[in-house]
């Protein structure tokens, strides 16, 4: 409970620098401790491809969810990710006592559909659908809603850092 309530934390800027890497890096600790809620806000922001979620909450050991061709149908998401989404909710199926793991990736692909915040620059509250924002050219994995919020994000964010690190 005390690593969700320290994303929420990050999340919001209370107490702390306002960071969505630092809350997802919270909110994964709090789903590998079995915290119910946390697993199933993972598995909604990994399967959204919101900032950070399926870098953070990628699963080394695969859980083979993906394989059947059942459960792939109507999920526009890569089957690694897919694959991840599933140990996570199948950790909250433990935790609650819940059978229907297709329920569930059902539940995070109307989420997903209904839209979220993309966008990584962590002042930005703009909401739409995952396609409609743009990706940094250099590091391919950022996403901004425009060209304000990636120089902002630029100058002023984590981004500038991150992604010369991870084009190296």
């Amino acid at each position: 409970m005390a690593a969700f309530n320290l994303r929420n934390m990050y999340t919001v800027g209370r107490g702390v620098t306002r960071s969505k890497r630092r809350a997802m890096q919270w909110l994964r600790k709090a789903a590998v401790n079995g915290d119910a809620e946390a697993c199933m806000v993972l598995a909604d922001q990994m399967y959204a491809d919101r900032p950070c979620a399926r870098e953070i909450g990628h699963v080394v050991e695969s859980t083979g969810v993906a394989t059947s061709a059942e459960v792939t149908e109507g999920h526009d998401v890569p089957l690694d990710v897919l694959d991840d989404v599933g140990h996570w909710l199948r950790k909250l199926c433990m935790t609650t006592g819940q059978s229907s793991l297709s329920s569930e990736l059902e539940h995070c692909r109307k989420i997903a559909l209904q839209g979220a915040q993309y966008c990584i620059n962590d002042g930005c509250e703009v909401v739409g659908q995952l396609k409609d924002f743009k990706v940094c050219p250099q590091c391919k994995t950022a996403r901004y809603c425009g060209d304000a919020c990636q120089k902002e994000d630029w100058t002023t964010g984590e981004h500038k850092e991150t992604c010369r690190q991870m084009t190296r």
